[in-house]
């Protein structure tokens, strides 16, 4: 099995090159390992550095944001025959001599997907903040946790960590829509492709005078985090999404108009709620305009999953073929 291990990096010239060297030279199942290193508009020796240890590089001058890059790292994973590709960060947060026990699971056939769990102990298995980890991260990271659970029916403690391991099916399962961030996007994906998701408990490390290159605050993390929710709820459950909007209009449409409406069969005149039973009828057109919208929107969805398995046949396809001619060319 060939192994891609790749990290996506912006100016990590002091520590990727202590991560290229630690990732192990040889793993149980794996016969062939590659590194790749994509950089993000990187202005230092990243690229330099990744290349002088061996490294496969995507000199990325300009930063296009995470989303962008991690899929660019993905096509070019499957490009090179991957069977097993790891995605780990540039700054020495995780060790790299985990990438074993991380991708045990799929060199066994057990899953196609295992994600690392920074708030689970690996020693007890309990729930825990890791170590220098602010706050607000550490609880803005818990509601996106369980928000895509909800989501996708499984529970998770960490869906926003940078350390994952993809069999080839998921490789090819992949299709990330997002600019700012992949994380929480590529679990829906594949719980929606019926990939089976693993965690795996693992040690990290935050390092306080170090300032996040995704995360520049609180306020934005949070911004940027409950804009990811919201369209996780759109894209993935919108009849649920809708009907959220559209239920206290309906609800609340619908009592108003009620209300109005008796009184007009009692006293034959809708004065001096007339402006109430107007707003009743707008506020229950709304909530059902909502909720017409839903089921239109979910047949979209229904549509647009079978659009994502034909384009990963198509994938497994053109590789397959590049394989054999590869094969042939030797």
């Amino acid at each position: 099995m060939r192994l891609v291990v790749f990290s996506i990096c912006k100016d990590e010239e002091e520590t990727i090159g202590e991560v290229l060297a630690g990732i192990p030279r040889s793993i149980l199942g794996i016969t062939e390992i590659i590194t790749l290193v994509v950089s993000d508009g990187s202005t230092d020796r990243t690229v330099e550095i990744a290349e002088a240890h061996g490294a496969l590089t995507i000199a990325g001058r300009v930063q296009r944001r995470l989303a962008y890059r991690f899929q660019q790292a993905v096509d070019r994973a499957l490009e090179l025959q991957a069977d097993i590709a790891v995605n780990i960060d540039g700054d020495m947060q995780f060790d790299p001599a985990d990438i074993p026990s991380l991708i045990a699971p799929i060199v066994a056939g057990e899953t196609q997907f295992v994600a690392a769990d920074r708030f689970t102990d690996p020693a007890t298995g309990n729930r825990h903040k890791p170590d220098d980890m602010p706050s607000d991260k550490y609880w803005g990271n818990l509601l996106g946790a369980k928000v895509v659970g909800a989501l996708t029916g499984q529970r998770f403690n960490d869906v926003t960590c940078g350390f994952r391991a993809y069999g080839r099916e998921a490789l090819l399962s992949l299709n990330i829509n997002t600019k700012h961030t992949y994380t929480q996007e590529s679990f829906q994906v594949l719980a929606q492709a019926g990939i089976h998701i693993e965690t795996l408990p693992t040690r990290v490390r935050y390092f306080p005078d170090r300032q996040s290159r995704v995360v520049t605050g609180f306020w934005s993390f949070l911004a940027t985090s409950g804009i990811n929710i919201l369209r996780a709820y759109r894209d993935f459950a919108p009849l649920r999404f809708f009907l959220a909007l559209g239920i206290l209009p309906l609800v609340l449409g619908f009592v108003g108009a009620t209300f109005v409406g008796g009184h007009w069969l009692v006293t034959g005149r809708t004065s001096p709620y007339t402006s109430l039973g107007i707003l009743g009828a707008y506020s229950f057109s709304l909530g059902l305009m909502l909720f017409v919208v839903g089921l239109l929107a979910d047949m979209q969805v229904r549509s647009a999953r079978n659009q994502e398995k034909i384009l990963r046949l198509l994938k497994g396809i053109v590789l397959a073929r590049d394989r054999n001619d590869s094969t042939l060319d030797r």
